[in-house]
This record gives C-alpha cells, sequence and structure tokens, in this order.
C-alpha cells in the first residue's frame, strides 16, 4: 500500500509540473490527454475502439488538453438539460409515487454500470460505452413508450426515441447548437433501439459499428429485464410465484443474481470472429432471457392496470399537440424556458417542433400542463 501511495504522488507531482508550465513544453512532451490516450493503446484490447482513432465530430474543434473526446462527450451529456430531464420520465410506471421505482434517469445509470462493467472484463473503451449509454435515452418521450406510440400516431409512423435521441444531441440541446459528439458516439445512439426484436442481432445493418455501442445494446436489455421485473412486483401487478421458473433456474432468483449471470454469460460467452468480438450468450441464457422478455410484455407492458394508464397518458400528448397546432404563438415562450432553440421554428414545421417540445418535456410537466390548459380553475 505504502509503495502505491508513493507512485501515485509522484504522478500527481508530475501532472502538477506540466500544468504549471502553462502548455509552454516542448513538442516531445505530451499533455494528459496525449498520456492517457498512449496509455490506452497499451490496454484496450485490438477490437475496442481508441479515443484517438475517433471519426470525429460533425464541426471540428480543438483537442482537450485534460479529456479525450470520449470524456468529453459524457460530460457533455451529463450536463445537458436533456439528461437532467430523464428524472422525471417514466420507464414502466407513470408518474410512480414510490421512491424505489426506476425512472428514465436511473435507468439510464444501470445501462451504464453494466456497460462499464462488460468493457472493463473485454478490455474495451469504458469511456465510450458509457457515453453512448448515457445519451440512448436521452430523447425519450414522457410516459414512456406509450409517449412514443402516441406520437407516431399523430406525428410520424417514423418516430422512435432512438432517432429523437440523436436529435436532442444534434440539434436540441445548447439552444439549437447541439453537443456535436463524435461519430461513434452518435452511432451507438441510434442503433441501441432493440423495441422487441433480436436480442442479438444478426443483421450487420442493425448494429452499432464499435464493439462498445453493440455491448450497450445488450446492456439495456439486461437492464430492463432486471428492473422492471423488479417494480413490477414491488408494485403487486405480478408476483414473484408468477415469473416463469424456467428463468429463475437458469438467471437467479434476485436482481443480483440475474444481472451477475447475463453479465457474466455474455462475457465468457463471446467470441473472437472474422477479425472481431461476436457478442453472444450461451443457448440457456439467451432462452431464459428471451422467455423473460416476452412474460414481461404479456404480464407488466401490456397488463390491465399499466395498459390503461398508458391509454390516459396517450390521450394527454395527442390533445396537447392538438392545441399548440392551434396556438403555435403560446410555444416560443415555453420552448425558450426550456432553452431549446425557438429560431429554428421559421425553418422547420410546426408540426416537428411541437414534437420536439413533447418528446423534451416531462411527465411532471405534462401532468401540469394538461391541468393548465384543459381543467376549468375554480374561482377563488
Amino acid at each position: 500500500m505504502k509503495s502505491n501511495r508513493i507512485n501515485f504522488d509522484i504522478t500527481a507531482m508530475n501532472v502538477r509540473e506540466n500544468i504549471d508550465k502553462n502548455n509552454h513544453h516542448s513538442e516531445t512532451e505530451l499533455s494528459i490527454r496525449e498520456a492517457f490516450e498512449k496509455r490506452e493503446a497499451s490496454f484496450i484490447s485490438p477490437f475496442g475502439m481508441l479515443s484517438s482513432a475517433s471519426r470525429g465530430r460533425v464541426r471540428p474543434e480543438t483537442p482537450c488538453p485534460v479529456r479525450t473526446v470520449y470524456q468529453q462527450d459524457r460530460d457533455r451529456i451529463v450536463f445537458s438539460n436533456s439528461f437532467r430531464r430523464l428524472k422525471h420520465k417514466t420507464q414502466v410506471f407513470l408518474s410512480p409515487l414510490g421512491d424505489h421505482y426506476r425512472t428514465r434517469l436511473t435507468h439510464t445509470l444501470e445501462v451504464a454500470e453494466v456497460a462499464r462493467t462488460i468493457s472493463r472484463a473485454m478490455r474495451l473503451n469504458e469511456d465510450l460505452a458509457e457515453a453512448i449509454a448515457l445519451a440512448h435515452d436521452i430523447g425519450h418521450t414522457p410516459f414512456g413508450h406509450s409517449g412514443e406510440t402516441a406520437l407516431q400516431e399523430i406525428f410520424s409512423p417514423d418516430f422512435s426515441h432512438t432517432t429523437q435521441s440523436l436529435r436532442v444531441v444534434d440539434l436540441l440541446e445548447r439552444n439549437g447548437s447541439g453537443l456535436n459528439l463524435t461519430y461513434e458516439v452518435r452511432n451507438g445512439i441510434v442503433k441501441h433501439s432493440k423495441g422487441f426484436g433480436p436480442i442479438l442481432p444478426l443483421d450487420p445493418k442493425g448494429k452499432a459499428c464499435t464493439i462498445e455501442g453493440q455491448v450497450v445494446r445488450i446492456a439495456d436489455i439486461i437492464a430492463y429485464l432486471n428492473h422492471d421485473l423488479d417494480d413490477a412486483i414491488r408494485s403487486g401487478v405480478i408476483t414473484k410465484g408468477q415469473v416463469p421458473k424456467s428463468c429463475s433456474a437458469v438467471l437467479g432468483k434476485s436482481h443480483s443474481q440475474r444481472a451477475t449471470t447475463m453479465i457474466r454469460d455474455l462475457i465468457y460467452s463471446s467470441q473472437v470472429h472474422d477479425n472481431t468480438i461476436d457478442l453472444q450468450l450461451s443457448e440457456p441464457v439467451f432462452s431464459a432471457m428471451t422467455d423473460l422478455r416476452e412474460f414481461l410484455y404479456e404480464n407488466v407492458y401490456q397488463s390491465k392496470n399499466v395498459h390503461a394508464e398508458f391509454v390516459k397518458a396517450k390521450k394527454m400528448i395527442s390533445e396537447i399537440y392538438t392545441y399548440f397546432l392551434s396556438h403555435p404563438d403560446e410555444l416560443g415562450a415555453r420552448l425558450k424556458s426550456m432553452e431549446i432553440d425557438v429560431m429554428y421554428s421559421h425553418k422547420v414545421p410546426l408540426e416537428r417542433i411541437i414534437c420536439d417540445f413533447i418528446a423534451s418535456i416531462t411527465d411532471r410537466y405534462i401532468l401540469n400542463l394538461y391541468n393548465e390548459l384543459f381543467v376549468p380553475a375554480p374561482l377563488v
């Protein structure tokens, strides 16, 4: 322990000396970022994505002397307004009053932790995986997938939270200038979703361009299979006894056991194939995960209680959408307060702007807005 402490102190002293030079260093000296990028090449596997090899940003920037491009992306996402709003957006249960139910934000954090664990074990770029995970749902609608379905019905059948998430980081954040994220993070965001499609897609077009992005896709499934089951039992929508015994026998009976089984199985079952990592699950774990997902869809997501609330949520979104079509002048101030660029309204159809607005607001905001617009106020 003592020698480790000494080594740390020496490293810290060297860093301080570099900073004190105020960038008046010779060309042979490396910045903190460059030194870390050099270290990355020594510990990241040949299949991982090096920060120095990024395809870059849409708008080129002067490199940060301290952080790699993926560390910068992660920070930009965490400090964004859209990320903070996730704390008041539905995961499964609408506007839950209980303190322990997951929200879209806690889901995102769990995905990020699973993705980091897998990436570290497989010697991939943890920062890239984390950045993708933190932004993968940043454009998700209020009221979860019922909000997404509502906008598909009233705005466009092509609407999806994945493309909306990309729109948020590219355009809507920072008053219309976007976050200017790297290509690899943007690609991972738009490729993360699978709906009720295959857990492990076979079509290369459905895969992210980096292994880290592909890891996030599976980490998303691992996270929601576990915490949605937890929340459903906590809410009384289902009981522990209803969970298929075949799933419990393979995956485990607790959140910790299930997550550990899925993560370890992915790590140890994946193989190198055609000079890349082919992410795989063993047949027993893959089957158990597939069965558990089907069970959740039938008994939780489409259950009478949950579905009834989703119908109400869709009605609210539809009526608010229609209202702003007739009252576009009331939209500008609301967008401005959310720090979303109002000037783009001159070159973008009104329907698109209303969609952006609705997708951006939280469950709490939309409940208050609906009450303000449609519920008569009592006389005082």
